[in-house]
């Protein structure tokens, strides 16, 4: 009996101790992105809102922080998505991808959506409103569409 409280009282201490390691936060204080692919491309306020509820978080500069985000270990793991999305696609610094890196982009967004792997289900499973419906995938992919040949009617000339 006593090894056991020994042992919970050390993981209690680390716990406790660990939660003053905290990652940094994904919040820029600039106010406008000029390259936000909102900027770039029409984008109608629907489509806007999808994205911003289940992809801005990991795939932007600025996160919406849960409650958990100030536990650790969970704020380590968010902090981790985080950094993955936004080398994945930064909506925020999408202009500033050739036209040929964007195209790809897009056509690996609408992969994903279609195929249920974005938003991630560890995301999705604490954000509720990030599930996406069959009509809010519809949108999002119509608008990707349009967009990719918006962007290649813009190479053509």
């Amino acid at each position: 009996m006593r090894k056991s409280r020994i042992v919970f009282l050390s993981l209690l201490i680390i716990f406790a101790l660990i939660q003053f390691i905290r990652p940094s936060k994904n919040q820029s204080s600039s106010q406008g992105f000029p390259d936000d692919i909102a900027r770039l491309y029409p984008m109608p306020p629907d489509v806007q809102t999808i994205l911003k509820t289940a992809c801005y978080d990991c795939h932007s500069n600025n996160t919406r922080y849960p409650w958990y985000m100030n536990i650790q270990p969970a704020g380590w793991f968010m902090a981790g998505h985080i950094r993955d999305g936004k080398k994945e696609l930064n909506f925020n610094e999408y202009g500033a991808y050739s036209s040929k890196r964007q195209r790809s982009k897009l056509k690996g967004m609408r992969e994903q959506i279609m195929e249920g792997e974005m938003p991630l289900n560890s995301y999705s499973l604490m954000h509720a409103d990030a599930r996406l419906t069959a009509d809010q995938k519809e949108l999002v992919t119509k608008w990707i569409d349009t967009t990719l040949t918006s962007i290649e009617d813009r190479n053509k000339n």
